[in-house]
């Protein structure tokens, strides 16, 4: 009973949205038929652009310092030693598991063993 005035909330706010017309980038936007508010929406754009290219700039610059402090710092050979570590310890990780596996499967097939003899007859399998 409560949802209809939602429904409809939702249904008109997708209609006014669709009805909408949208003007970025339209060449018969009326506010960009004069070259000056062409040339007002390029500078625009290219201010924009430089502030983009400023930050990508300034991010990629705190990088270099990063992985140069590193360096001078020996975390590249401390970074690969601790890879080397962890790929051995996976790697053991699943020798553990695939042990663990196949130490189930005998078990399973043991059990499964004497459920079958059970079930023929032999009472002594049956504990």
């Amino acid at each position: 009973m409560h949802r209809k005035p939602a429904m409809l909330a939702l249904a008109a706010g997708a209609l006014l949205t669709a009805v909408a017309p949208a003007h970025a980038d339209d060449p018969k936007d009326p506010a960009m038929r004069s070259a000056a508010a062409r040339a007002r929406d390029r500078e625009i754009i290219r201010q924009l652009n430089l502030g983009q290219l400023a930050a990508v700039r300034e991010r990629d610059a705190a990088y270099a310092a990063g992985w140069a402090a590193m360096r001078r710092a020996g975390g590249s050979e401390r970074a690969e030693a601790d890879h080397a570590a962890r790929t051995r310890e996976h790697r053991q990780a699943l020798a553990d598991y695939a042990a663990a596996r196949a130490d189930y499967e005998s078990r399973m097939a043991q059990w499964r063993r004497q459920v079958d003899a059970c079930n023929a007859g032999d009472h002594a399998a049956c504990r």
